[in-house]
């Protein structure tokens, strides 16, 4: 089980930090694109695996 939360969380990180390179790299201040879709489906990702170990642990 904690394997599924220390995954979740080095995704979010990983997300995250894609983000904060989106900033940093030439242009600075523009997001491309790509970099939000990889952080978007980063967060979607964490957040699967933890609403599904919840699930089951209420059954």
């Amino acid at each position: 089980m904690k394997h599924q939360l220390y995954s979740a969380v080095a995704l979010i990180a990983l997300g995250s930090a894609l983000l904060v390179a989106g900033f940093a790299v030439p242009p600075e201040g523009e997001i491309h694109s790509s970099v939000l879709v990889a952080f978007g489906e980063t967060l979607t990702f964490a957040g699967a695996l933890f609403g599904i170990d919840y699930k089951y642990r209420r059954k």
